[in-house]
Order: C-alpha cells, then sequence, then structure tokens
C-alpha cells in the first residue's frame, strides 16, 4: 500500500475553513457560502476569496446549489486539525486538570501552532484517548475516524428509558458548567423519571439523585440508550 502523500502546513485561516465546511458536511448540511460564514462568524462576502484559494489548493471544490465539499486532500487536512485540537483538549484535562468547559478556547489557540510529532506525544502521555472529553472520536494520526456508534438525544428519551451521556458540545462554556453542576459528565448515567407535556421540563435521575432539566438543552445532550430487564423481555 502507498504511504500517504504528506500534508503541507497551512495557515491557521484555512485550516479554520477546512474545519468548518468537515463539520457542515458531516453534520449532514450543505457546506454553503453563508453556513459557512454563520459557523466562522465572519460576513458572508469574506468567505468567497478564500473558498477560490481553497480550490486553487485542491483542498475543496465549489459546485452551484451543492456547495462547497472537500476534495481528499482536504479533508485529510481537516481531521488532523481536528486531532490536534481534541488530542489537546483531552491532555488538558487529563494531565493538567483543567475544567472540560475550559478546554476548547484553549485548544483553539493551539491547534494551529502545535506539531503533528507533539501531538502524538501528547496522545500517547494520556494512553492515546478514543474519544475527547466531551464524548468526540478523536481522528488517528494517519487521517482516519472511527465511525461513531448512533446516538440519540436526552430530549428524544421517554419516561422509564436508561442511557449513558455520550458526546456534548464543546462550544459553550456556560452549558458544560452548568450540566456539571447537575453531576452530568460523559459516561454518566441517567434515568428519565418523568416527562412533561408541550417541551415541558424532564425530571431526570443520577444514581441517588434527582434533577431537572429542559427540553432544549436535553436536545443538545446526545446519549447511548441502554436496554433495562425489562425492556429486554419485552423485546
Amino acid at each position: 500500500m502507498t504511504a500517504a502523500r504528506k500534508l503541507p502546513e497551512l495557515t491557521a485561516p484555512v485550516e479554520d475553513y477546512l474545519k468548518a465546511i468537515y463539520e457542515l458536511e458531516a453534520g449532514g448540511g450543505v457546506a454553503g457560502t453563508n453556513e459557512i460564514a454563520v459557523a466562522l462568524h465572519i460576513a458572508p462576502p469574506s468567505v468567497s476569496g478564500m473558498l477560490r484559494r481553497l480550490s486553487r489548493q485542491g483542498l475543496a471544490t465549489h459546485e452551484p446549489y451543492k456547495g462547497v465539499q472537500l476534495t481528499r486532500e482536504g479533508r485529510r487536512a481537516a481531521l488532523r486539525t481536528i486531532r490536534r485540537h481534541r488530542v489537546i483538549e483531552s491532555y488538558l484535562t487529563r494531565a493538567l486538570d483543567y475544567p472540560w468547559d475550559r478546554v476548547h478556547d484553549e485548544a483553539e489557540r493551539l491547534e494551529h501552532s502545535a506539531s503533528d510529532e507533539l501531538i502524538d506525544r501528547m496522545a500517547a502521555a494520556i494512553g492515546e484517548p478514543a474519544t475527547d472529553p466531551h464524548g468526540a472520536p478523536i481522528p488517528t494520526r494517519e487521517g482516519t475516524l472511527t465511525p461513531e456508534p448512533l446516538l440519540e438525544t436526552l430530549a428524544g428519551l421517554g419516561e422509564g428509558a436508561t442511557a449513558r451521556i455520550a458526546r456534548v458540545s464543546d462550544r459553550d462554556g456556560g452549558r458544560l458548567r452548568y450540566l456539571a453542576t447537575l453531576g452530568i459528565a460523559i459516561g454518566t448515567r441517567v434515568e428519565v423519571v418523568s416527562r412533561e407535556p408541550f417541551d415541558g421540563p424532564i425530571a431526570i435521575r443520577i444514581g441517588a439523585r434527582r434533577r431537572t432539566i429542559g427540553t432544549e438543552l436535553a436536545r443538545h445532550i446526545l446519549v447511548a440508550p441502554i436496554a433495562t430487564k425489562r425492556q429486554v423481555r419485552r423485546g
């Protein structure tokens, strides 16, 4: 098998664009000019010039009505940046005891300057984690990403259902701090005790504690359902 060609070093803005396009594509959406602008918090007219640059570099293609799509090299470059980000988050929480609500901004700053060797050493130092502190899978150094299991939102569970928290977004520190006060973390087992109608609050049980969470917040929490003995017998 031919070894993959080493990716060139890219500027921070190029890496940010590639990562944003990758995440829009992965989320099932169209990576159009407006969507990219929203993701990067910039004006839409500023996007067009960068898209032409990405096209010239062979990192992306832009087709009318189909939006922007990464090339194979563009996808590898995006995954390299995502790996750097998620390894840095993991290292900060595991080795330096950073809380999970503070690592995103640090990783955003460091992901463009850290070398691949440093990232590999950081990953090795903390045991080559498969996921970051928020449950997102970490790409391999070869630029591959293990497919994620099918997950549901906490808001989608019915009364009596149990699940483990599998993934939350790392972008809202306030939300993460609030979840921590509820006792919610990756791997936490939760049970839906009751649900109020019309998108009302959801009562959940975490260990011996009972908590209440809003439906809108619960939509941002991905979980892996656990089949109980009663559900197994019914199945």
